[in-house]
Parts: C-alpha cells; sequence; structure tokens
C-alpha cells in the first residue's frame, strides 16, 4: 500500500530538516524511512515543574504561561474561517485520532496540525541553546513533544491518512500558499 506523507518544507523533527513535499513511502518500509529520526521504544521523560524538582518561576511568568491556548489559537480560527468559506468541511479537534488532529477531512483521510513554533521545536538545535531558565525541564519537554509528533505522524499515515503540518508563523506570514497547498491535496483527491 502507498501513502503519500506531507511536511512542509523547514518542518523540523530532532535532527532532521524536511526538504520535500511529498515523499511516497510504503507501510513496510517505513522504519526504515529516512528522513524520519528513529526514536527509541522508550518515551522521553520530562521531569514534573515544580520546586521540589528544583523549577522556579514567578507567579506572573506561571500565569502568562498558564493563558496560552492549544486550540482555537488565531491562525488555527483564520485557516478554518477561510476554508470554510470557500466551502471545504472539516471535523476540528477529532479526539478519536492520534494527536487530535487541529482539522480533519475525514473524505479525503487529510489530517492538519497548526503546531506552534516553541512547543514543538521549530528550529529546536539552534533554539535549545538559547534556554536560560530551567532547561532541565524544557528541554525534555519540547524534545518530548517532538517524539509525540512523530509517534502521531506515523499512527495517522498508517491508518490511511495524509499529515499535513504547519507552524503559526507560516499561517501568518505566508498565509495564501499553506491555503493552497490544503486546496490542492483535496481538489486533487
Amino acid at each position: 500500500m502507498i501513502l503519500f506523507f506531507y511536511e512542509n518544507p523547514g518542518k523540523q523533527f530532532p535532527g532532521f530538516v524536511f526538504a520535500s513535499i511529498f515523499f511516497e513511502i510504503s507501510l513496510n518500509n517505513y522504519t526504515n524511512f529516512k528522513f524520519l529520526k528513529q526514536y527509541k521504544p522508550n518515551k522521553i521523560k520530562v521531569p514534573k515543574f515544580c520546586e521540589a524538582e528544583g523549577f522556579y518561576t514567578t507567579p506572573n511568568r506561571s500565569k502568562n504561561m498558564g493563558q496560552i491556548k492549544g486550540k482555537n489559537t488565531q491562525p488555527e480560527l483564520k485557516l478554518r474561517k477561510v476554508l470554510w468559506s470557500l466551502g471545504y468541511r472539516y471535523r476540528i479537534n477529532v479526539k478519536q485520532l492520534p494527536g487530535t488532529p487541529d482539522m480533519v477531512f475525514t473524505r479525503h483521510k487529510l489530517a492538519i496540525f497548526i503546531d506552534g513554533e516553541f512547543w514543538h521545536g521549530f528550529r529546536w538545535e539552534e533554539k535549545k541553546n538559547q534556554l536560560k531558565a530551567n532547561r532541565d525541564f524544557w528541554i525534555p519537554k519540547i524534545e518530548r513533544n517532538m517524539q509525540r509528533d512523530w509517534e502521531n505522524n506515523k499512527a495517522l499515515i498508517e491508518m490511511g491518512y495524509t499529515v499535513m503540518r504547519f507552524w503559526q508563523k507560516e499561517i501568518q506570514k505566508d498565509f495564501t500558499n499553506c491555503l493552497a497547498q490544503i486546496a490542492h491535496f483535496i481538489d486533487d483527491k
């Protein structure tokens, strides 16, 4: 069975940059797929963020971090609004699928994620050296998020889905290109 796995050019997972738009892979050869970093079966352990573990943050910073949304972010809403107005119908935050994709086009078997740069490790190898506070927490936390993204992509592909991942900045800065990529995929199916 041949599937297409979609990643935006420049989307980075630990150690690899995806340079192509479409990859054609076989499920039998998935584990040998050279562009994806293979993780050990052991999950990355993220320490609990508390003073007992040696982590501290100010109440103001804690309040700001607590207000960061994981669903219905402005880039998501912008993309959803335009896709809906163009007549494309989708489901949002489908919990039955691995990773709870931000948008799912069930008829086309397309799962779309809009990832925040900090939380999903945009240019991670360069950015992780810039972390100053609570490095022993944030480095495993972000790397576990990236590992989970990889696991979710793999599970979705095995279910027959095509996965598209966009950075929030891509939606904000190159919206028409992101929209065109989604429309092109759906219209070609």
